[in-house]
């Protein structure tokens, strides 16, 4: 089918990643749901998309409410009748030292990255049975392929989507596609999630160095949706040439 047509939907759309995928693809005709905390700036995503003819509906959601996951899933079915690809973008990152005990910051991590993406596929693949096809595309982090300092948890639950798609890669049978995407350093706001003020200003200072824009990440996944329905491109990692 390649994109045009298809009902693609993203958590996370308010900013950086998702932002980026949801201009490409509307752009390449495809009819996109988006989702995130921050209605005002879907608000304006959805106009932006709306001034060149894209299609679009958004919804306020949090990943980490299962009601407002499959509620994001609702509303692509019954806006355009459909669900051909999910999205699991939302995540956050506030990254520490083990010993520094950050435990809130812990759980928020696995509340979103994990759970949230759990509940996404759980929103998600019972409309792709039913329909024969779909295509789960899941950002993880190359955070997950090189484990560092400061990362540990992070990577731990970018770890663990990274394990589950694989699964449900080979669980899915030969109608479903699964595709897990590492991005490296991307210029987004992933540093307002942390917590800890020097490890936020470095995390900034590296970013303002080294990072790619959030469009890389798009074309990986745009990449990976246009293929034909037969062929399933599972992993792809894309770092800025800078990033060791």
């Amino acid at each position: 089918m390649g994109i045009e047509g298809k009902v693609i939907a993203i958590t996370g759309a308010s900013s950086g990643i998702g932002e980026a995928a949801a201009v490409m693809l509307a752009e390449r005709g495809a009819r996109v749901v988006l989702g995130a905390r921050r209605i005002d700036r879907l608000q304006a995503l959805a106009s932006r998309i709306h001034s060149v003819g894209g299609q679009v509906a958004v919804v306020r959601m949090d990943v980490k409410r299962r009601s407002d996951v499959q509620q994001l899933v609702t509303l692509a079915c019954k806006r355009f009748g459909q669900l051909d690809v999910l999205i699991n973008n939302a995540g956050i990152g506030p990254i520490s030292l083990i010993e520094d005990l950050q435990v809130e910051d812990w759980e928020e991590m696995i509340d979103v990255n994990l759970k949230g993406f759990l509940y996404g596929i759980a929103a998600a693949l019972p409309v792709f049975r039913e329909q024969g096809s779909g295509h789960f595309v899941n950002i993880v982090s190359t955070a997950g392929l090189r484990i560092v300092p400061l990362q540990a948890v992070y990577a731990g639950t970018k770890n663990a989507v990274r394990t589950i798609s694989e699964g449900l890669r080979q669980e899915a049978g030969d109608k479903l596609r699964v595709t897990a995407i590492s991005p490296g350093f991307i210029y987004t706001d992933f540093a307002e999630s942390m917590t800890n003020p020097e490890v936020k200003a470095q995390t900034l200072a590296a970013r303002d160095k080294m990072a790619i824009s959030p469009d890389a990440i798009a074309r990986a996944i745009a990449f990976a949706i246009d293929q034909p329905s037969d062929v399933d491109v599972n992993e792809i990692v894309v770092r800025p040439t800078a990033q060791g």
